[in-house]
């Protein structure tokens, strides 16, 4: 079955106030390309999920797409600072934040890739998390009588994933980094793949290197050059650094709706 399309049409099937799961970490094969277009179709109330965001958490915050954040890291990390309109949209209580530890979301993820509703950990005995987090809550050990602190399932409704390569079917191959992008594909409903470049179904058969996101788990599948820009793509290209200055020095809204403008034409990134 063939699943490609456009880039306009894929992220119209992100329902407002979704569960959304984002690829990549940090600066790192974000799927930037699909976020940017979630901003200009002005989605509302999304609920995101991320080990570790940068940009992407960043710009959806301050283009108002954001009801609330299950992260364990939000930060630029480099020199490009703090993402601020994160920490604003959190601090004027516009996003709710829901602190994790990164381990904590991958927890989360494995509980929903499994099929059951929470996952123990051993971590945060001596934590503020569990105090501030709802979802976190003690639980005994049935065998030993131990107290863990155990973390809600995650399940995302929708997750936006940035591959090197996919076929028309779905199928996607990630290169250099993982993160934690495979278990987050396990994890959700549904996923949508954007990808660098687009293969015939023949080079998934005849490769010895199989795909790290099977067909079966994806609903969309979008060619997208350069999608994880102005972040990077490992094996392809680093960092546009004018373009993450540009977009970090803009100040109004407006400002933001020309920023984007620019960058996205016709449902593809520029």
């Amino acid at each position: 079955m063939n699943k490609r399309c456009d880039l306009d049409q894929a992220v119209r099937g992100i329902p407002d106030g979704a569960l959304l799961g984002l690829g990549g970490n940090t600066l790192n094969r974000a799927p930037m390309a699909a976020v940017m277009e979630m901003a200009r179709q002005k989605k509302r109330g999304l609920r995101l999920v991320k080990t570790a965001g940068g940009m992407d958490v960043d710009l959806l915050c301050y283009a108002g797409c954001v009801a609330s954040v299950d992260a364990g890291f939000i930060s630029y990390e480099t020199e490009y600072s703090l993402c601020q309109h994160y920490r604003k949209a959190v601090q004027d209580g516009r996003v709710r934040a829901n602190e994790h530890a990164c381990y904590t979301v991958i927890s989360a993820l494995r509980a929903a890739s499994f099929g059951i509703p929470f996952m123990p950990v051993r971590g945060l005995q001596i934590s503020d998390l569990a105090a501030v987090n709802d979802y976190f809550q003690p639980v005994t050990d049935p065998f030993s009588g131990e107290t863990l602190n155990a973390v809600k399932a995650l399940r995302p409704d929708v997750s936006v994933i940035h591959a090197q390569l996919a076929d028309e079917r779905g199928n996607a191959l990630i290169e250099g980094p993982k993160y934690d992008d495979v278990l987050l594909s396990r994890a959700s409903r549904t996923v949508i793949v954007t990808a660098e470049r687009i293969v015939g179904e023949e080079a998934f058969a005849a490769s010895a290197q199989k795909a790290d996101i099977p067909h079966f788990l994806v609903s969309a599948v979008v060619h997208v050059p350069r999608g994880a820009s102005p972040g990077a793509c490992a094996g392809l290209y680093g960092v546009a650094d004018a373009n993450l200055r540009e977009f970090l020095g803009l100040g109004t809204p407006e400002e933001l709706e020309s920023w984007l403008a620019r960058r996205v034409s016709h449902g593809q990134a520029l």
